[in-house]
């Protein structure tokens, strides 16, 4: 039992320095959780005092702020101590024990009931006592929960915490003793000590200028930033000390000049006196704000695409804050010919926002504004550009009108750029729309000549209808006005780049567009990017030229002698020679060259055609068979585009009558090809007759034509669905994207002979367009799947070309990849490239920093990037 107390005692004497520190815990938890009102009340009073408010607010309003303070006090005080309750030393006790495993302080101050008396019940609780004893060494002090967010959810303390902090920053702790001027008798003593006075000059905040206290100022003159605010303070006797100024330029009522408190802005020189005991005045001079000064630094640059750059200067002493480009039409400047000699309709000019420099110093600064304007109704037309900067002040200033036409992207193929003239057309009046309807009509008069996509034409068909319908039986609107320019916009971008899935017709039109700028002329910047354009071009069909060398085998290529070899830096040699010649003028040279380029990458197509002789495969008759289904699919369109253009002549002829208007409608009834002159024109009419050579026949007749039509189009699809089944590639990504699109195809298919039996041709037209766009996907897909295939077997290419002088070698003349691989990265991407693709990306980040409509997020993020590069 001796032991046991021994123990015990040890326990309890190890447990004082914890238990004392979970008391003192208790103590301030209780207190925070009670009082923290009052706290907030405290420190919301001395930040107001530290601040100096009762220093600048009414009297009356001061002893309201005291009245109010002292009640809230007195309130916080009273809750916090009915709230309160001491914590007890048993409590932290029992919070201490509750930490520890199995509540030991309790076990060891517990005496023995059961077993009293017997030894070996004895021993058991001593061991008991012991072993409770042991686990009170590893106590220490229970940290308090001073959280307060359910009792303060709407963080009161922290706003008044933010307030003593910022009083204490941005204060003083000795204003707080100025409360005692409020007191009764205060006055007193201030009129005993005598009148005195502060007073302080503030330039604006732009300006970057500090503070003047003008107590230390003896100067007679004083040079003060425009803008800047006087504040004067009088102390002791009212109408002591008075005011005399000039500077403000204050009219009509103003305070009594003996006002203890003055506040006014110098905006123009004139002097400043305190008269009366201790005064003194000075001879203000007024430091002007200049306004800003912006002007252009070169001419309007712009590339291929419509883009345009226009860098600029902009200055002002205090620095500039933002700035607009203003894009106005320069009427006086147009030729107005053709569809620009009538009347433009009205539009307002375009304000684009300058970018600012970020990192640099606004006073002066070199900046770029890079936008693209390419679809505006102004692209291509002569504008007058006026750059504008503002400073904080709210000065404007403004370049003198630069003259210029708004860059709009260049259109080498004449169709499209004869889209594009019409769509100007448009834009500049909707008077325009017949003559834009006769104009496209005239262009595409023969489809089958000129347009290489049959969905192409159909668009601009629709397009026509729409328009000519409006114009026709009513007035072409601002909606339809819009719609019709951005469907020709995308008309002739289909046309200017098409869908060139093969590398050759991408050089080819690569090709005819630098042979194009060649007799138009064109700007170094367009010669740079097209010349970039048949370089890349270049580059894949060399690349593909060397896949399909893999594929076949490497033998067969040096039994070829129609190859040619050419090493890249010839090539290259080649391309900047001509590159040269284009900026020199001499185009002549340039065009000889560029068919001499062309007739060597002929030449390496015609060999390459002669090597895949006889190696038709299961495969290959997949695709005839695919592309026969094609020509049949575009045949049925044709068919039904021409009962569509029947149909609307019919529509059209019923509405109009006999108004002379047999020329125009003759016109839209056109077919794209095949059609017999008289076709589609009205005829004189009789009662019960249609108008309209061949369909006279009576209304079965018609119906079982287009039976027959729409049974040609279910025996195609069941055509498309036996060759599905036979499809080679099954198992591979190309493969199973080929039988989706062709699934595709299948459906559009079904779509268009329940269009034909119901007579919709314009839905028919549609399914049709779009099974031919899946079909055209189908045999890619295919291709791709079947070169893959070739590609895999074995590596009896790989032996057979090391045997061959040329195996190791592509057409350009550089080293195959190793293990397999088709192509190299030897000079991929040369240094030119490099910096130039960077300067795009850096102009176009800037373009975006200057667009200040964006989010505020993106424009952090841009900012961060030219920060960073």
């Amino acid at each position: 039992m001796t032991l046991n107390q021994t123990n015990t005692d040890e326990a309890l004497g190890r447990l004082k320095r914890p238990v004392l520190l979970t008391h003192a815990g208790l103590w301030a938890e209780r207190i925070l959780r009670a009082f923290w009102p009052l706290m907030a009340a405290i420190l919301l009073v001395l930040a107001a005092l530290m601040a100096g408010l009762q220093d600048v607010l009414a009297v009356e309003l001061v002893w309201g702020g005291i009245v109010a303070s002292v009640a809230a006090l007195i309130a916080t005080a009273i809750l916090g101590a009915r709230r309160f309750v001491a914590p007890r030393r048993a409590e932290a006790v029992d919070r201490l024990d509750r930490t520890l495993p199995g509540r030991p302080i309790t076990a060891i101050a517990d005496a023995q009931i059961v077993g009293a008396g017997d030894t070996a019940s004895e021993r058991v609780w001593a061991a008991h006592v012991e072993r409770m004893a042991e686990r009170t060494k590893g106590a220490g002090p229970v940290a308090p929960n001073l959280r307060l967010a359910e009792r303060d959810p709407y963080a009161l303390r922290y706003v008044a915490l933010l307030a003593f902090v910022m009083a204490a920053l941005f204060g003083s702790v000795w204003r707080v003793a100025s409360i005692a001027d409020v007191a009764p008798g205060a006055g007193s003593q201030a009129l005993a000590a005598g009148p005195s006075w502060e007073g302080w000059v503030e330039p604006p905040d732009y300006t970057g200028r500090p503070s003047l206290y003008l107590n230390d100022i003896d100067a007679e003159s004083l040079t003060v930033p425009a803008g800047s605010t006087i504040t004067l303070r009088f102390y002791g006797e009212i109408g002591a000390l008075t005011l005399d100024e000039t500077v403000s330029g204050r009219i009509g009522e103003l305070p009594p000049a003996t006002d203890p408190a003055q506040d006014f802005t110098a905006i123009q020189e004139g002097r400043v006196a305190i008269n009366g005991p201790g005064g003194r005045g000075w001879d203000i001079r007024i430091l002007a704000d200049a306004p800003p000064e912006i002007e252009p630094i070169d001419d309007l640059e712009r590339t291929v695409g419509g883009e345009f750059r226009q860098p600029f200067l902009a200055r002002d002493d205090y620095g500039v804050v933002s700035g607009t480009a203003e894009i106005a039409r320069d009427l006086g400047a147009v030729d107005r010919r053709y569809g620009l000699a009538v009347e433009p309709e009205p539009r307002a000019p375009v304000t684009l926002d300058l970018p600012m420099t970020i990192t640099g110093d606004r006073r002066e600064f070199e900046e770029t504004l890079i936008d693209d304007l390419a679809q505006h109704p102004f692209a291509g037309l002569p504008i007058t550009l006026t750059l504008l900067a503002e400073d904080a002040a709210g000065q404007t200033g403004a370049s003198a009108p630069a003259q210029a036409i708004l860059p709009a992207r260049r259109f080498f193929d004449p169709l499209a750029a004869a889209v594009i003239e019409q769509r100007r057309d448009l834009l500049w009046s909707r008077e325009n729309a017949p003559r834009v309807s006769s104009m496209l009509r005239a262009i595409s008069h023969r489809p089958e000549a000129i347009f290489d996509s049959e969905t192409t034409y159909l668009k601009l068909r629709v397009v026509l209808r729409r328009l000519e319908a409006a114009f026709t039986y009513a007035s072409v609107s601002d909606a339809l006005q819009e719609e019709v320019a951005q469907a020709l916009w995308d008309i002739a971008i289909d046309i200017e780049e098409g869908t060139l899935s093969n590398a050759l017709e991408r050089l080819r039109r690569a090709q005819d567009r630098l042979s194009e700028a060649i007799q138009n002329g064109a700007t170094d910047e367009e010669i740079a990017e097209l010349m970039q354009e048949l370089r890349d071009a270049m580059q894949d069909y060399m690349r593909q030229l060397a896949e399909q060398a893999g594929e076949e085998g490497q033998n067969e290529m040096a039994e070829n002698q129609e190859m040619q070899e050419l090493s890249g830096d010839q090539l290259e040699e080649m391309l900047q020679r001509l590159q040269e010649l284009m900026e020199q003028g001499r185009t002549e040279e340039a065009q000889a060259l560029l068919d001499q380029l062309r007739q060597m990458m002929e030449n390496m197509q015609i060999a390459q055609g002669q090597q895949g002789e006889g190696q038709q495969g299961e495969g290959q008759q997949a695709m005839e068979g695919l592309a026969e289904t094609l020509r049949q699919q575009q045949g049925l369109s044709d068919e039904a585009f021409r009962d569509l253009q029947e149909q609307f002549g019919q529509n059209q002829q019923g509405q109009q009558g006999q108004q002379g208007q047999q020329g125009q409608e003759g016109q839209q009834g056109q077919a794209p090809q095949g059609q017999q002159p008289g076709q589609g024109q009205g005829q004189p009419q009789g009662p019960g007759q249609p108008g309209q050579p061949g369909q006279n026949q009576g209304p079965g007749n018609q119906q079982g034509g287009q039976q027959s039509l729409a049974d040609r189009q279910q025996a195609l699809r069941q055509e498309l669905q036996r060759q599905q089944q036979s499809l080679p590639g099954a198992g591979t990504p190309e493969g199973d994207a080929a039988r989706e699109a062709l699934d595709r195809a299948g459906r559009a298919m079904d779509g268009a002979e329940e269009d034909l039996r119901n007579e919709d041709f314009a839905g028919a037209l549609d399914n049709q367009s779009e099974a031919i766009e899946a079909l055209r996907e189908g045999m890619r897909e295919l291709g791709e799947a079947m070169a893959q295939q070739q590609g895999q077997p074995g590596q009896q290419g790989e032996a057979v070309g090391e045997a061959n002088p040329l195996g190791q070698r592509d057409p350009l003349g550089r080293e195959a990849g190793r293990n397999g691989r088709l192509g190299t990265d030897e000079q991929l991407l040369q240094g030119d490239d490099v910096y130039r693709r960077a300067r795009e990306l850096l102009d176009e980040i800037r373009r975006r920093s200057g667009e200040q409509s964006r989010p505020d997020v993106e424009l952090d993020y841009l900012r961060r990037l030219l920060d960073r590069f």
